[in-house]
């Protein structure tokens, strides 16, 4: 439960980088109309922008990071 309450109160620098070595964020994106998927680091940077979902994820895979689904 300790974990729990200090995530909780983790500020906005910190929330950005938690998880940062172990996260990257799958999000389908739209680019002149054609749908595409942007991997994000935990801090929100754009990696890279694939055509397939599936390639996207295992792309994070293979860097040895859990890919998460943002909506």
């Amino acid at each position: 439960m300790h974990e729990i309450g200090r995530i909780r109160h983790m500020s906005t620098q910190e929330l950005a980088f938690f998880g940062i070595q172990d996260i990257a964020y799958v999000r389908r994106v739209e680019i002149k109309g054609t749908v595409a998927y942007a991997i994000h680091a935990a801090d929100g940077t754009q990696i890279a922008v694939l055509a397939d979902r599936s390639v996207a994820y295992a792309t994070v895979r293979q860097h040895d990071l859990e890919p998460v689904s943002v909506h």
